[in-house]
C-alpha cells in the first residue's frame, strides 16, 4: 500500500515531474497530459457516484480503481528489465467492462436516434465522463505514436467510454428518459 507522509516535494516547481521510472519530464509532456486526463475522468466519476443507483455505484467504484491502475500504467514507460514489475492494464479488466456493457445494454430501450447528454443529473455526469474518457483516449493514441505503451490501455479506455454511454442511458430510466437529437430542430 502507498504511504504518503508529505504532500509537497517542490520537485515540480520548475515545470517538471517524475515518471514512474524516475525519469524527469516536462509537465506538458503528452504522457503527463494523458494520465492527467485519466485523473480528471476519475474525479468526474467520483461526482457521478454521488448520484448513482446501487448497480451503477458499484460499477463506478471498480472503474475508479481501474483508473488508478491506468494512471500507473501510463506514468511508467515500458523499459527492458524494469527494477520492479510495473502495474499494467490487463485483458480481464477489459473483459469485465464488456460483460457489464452487454448486461446493462440488454435492459435498455432500443436506440433509434442519437441522444443528447442529459436527461438526469447522473446521466449528464456520465456523459461528461465519457467525453473526458475520449479525450484521454486521443492523447493515449498520440502518445502511442511517439512511444511504446501498453496496447491494452487504449482498449480499456475505448471500452470504458462505451460503458459510460450505456450507464448514462441506464440511469435515464433504462433509456426511457433519454433526450433524443432532433436534426435541424432550430431551423
Amino acid at each position: 500500500m502507498v504511504k504518503l507522509t508529505k504532500i509537497y516535494t517542490r520537485g515540480g516547481d520548475k515545470g517538471e515531474t517524475s515518471l514512474g521510472t524516475g525519469t524527469r519530464v516536462s509537465k506538458d509532456d503528452v504522457r503527463v497530459s494523458a494520465y492527467g486526463d485519466v485523473d480528471e475522468l476519475n474525479a468526474i466519476i467520483g461526482l457521478a457516484r454521488l448520484k448513482a443507483g446501487n448497480d451503477c455505484f458499484q460499477i463506478l467504484s471498480r472503474i475508479q480503481n481501474d483508473l488508478f491502475d491506468l494512471g500507473a500504467d501510463l506514468c511508467t514507460p515500458e523499459v527492458e528489465n524494469p527494477k520492479y514489475p510495473p502495474l499494467r492494464i490487463v485483458q480481464e479488466q477489459i473483459d469485465r467492462l464488456e460483460s457489464e456493457i452487454d448486461s446493462l445494454n440488454s435492459e435498455l430501450e432500443p436506440l433509434n436516434s442519437f441522444i443528447l447528454p442529459g436527461g438526469s443529473e447522473i446521466s449528464a455526469y456520465l456523459h461528461h465522463a465519457r467525453t473526458v474518457c475520449r479525450r484521454a483516449e486521443r492523447l493515449m493514441v498520440s502518445l502511442s505514436r511517439k512511444e511504446k505503451i501498453n496496447d491494452l490501455s487504449i482498449g480499456y479506455v475505448n471500452r470504458l467510454s462505451d460503458l459510460l454511454f450505456v450507464l448514462a442511458r441506464y440511469e435515464n430510466n433504462k433509456g426511457k428518459e433519454d433526450v433524443l437529437w432532433v436534426p435541424g430542430a432550430n431551423r
